[in-house]
């Protein structure tokens, strides 16, 4: 039995796409103004443990899809791979490249290697954050 409070189920279920739209907008504009993949993957990571307190680990579990652990891995090959093309280019190892692409609907789009470095730092926060915090709420059950 479910013993959790309505409010917060409710609130819970209303908040996390909310926060999860919220992350991602905080990592896009993370080169440009305040944010980034750290602050995002926070907010997103919170957004989760929010779900994990208001109904169980098997649904905060569900909403992952993935185990965090893999998520870690990922964003560290992804942190990894943004020095690569600077390589390649005899420039300094991660100096930033950039790539201007010019989209129908949107115009002219500028697109970094500094996007996927901070997608992989999104990605490992996420994964560190509730690797450790579904741990201790798994070894409380």
């Amino acid at each position: 039995m479910n013993m959790q409070s309505l409010i917060l189920r409710t609130a819970a279920h209303f908040l996390l796409p909310l926060l999860m739209l919220f992350s991602v907008f905080l990592l896009l504009r993370g080169h440009n103004e305040p944010g980034g993949g750290f602050i995002g993957g926070l907010v997103a990571a919170a957004a989760i443990l929010l779900h994990l307190f208001a109904m169980e680990i098997k649904s905060a579990r569900s909403v992952l899809h993935v185990d965090p652990r893999t998520l870690m891995g990922v964003g560290l090959a992804l942190a990894s791979l943004s020095a690569v093309p600077a390589a390649f280019l005899g420039q300094a190892f991660f100096t930033a490249q950039w790539l201007t692409l010019d989209v129908p609907a949107l115009g002219e789009l500028k697109v970094g290697t500094v996007l996927l470095f901070d997608i992989g730092v999104y990605l490992v926060v996420i994964g560190a954050v509730l690797t450790i915090m579904l741990s201790l709420a798994e070894a409380e059950d």
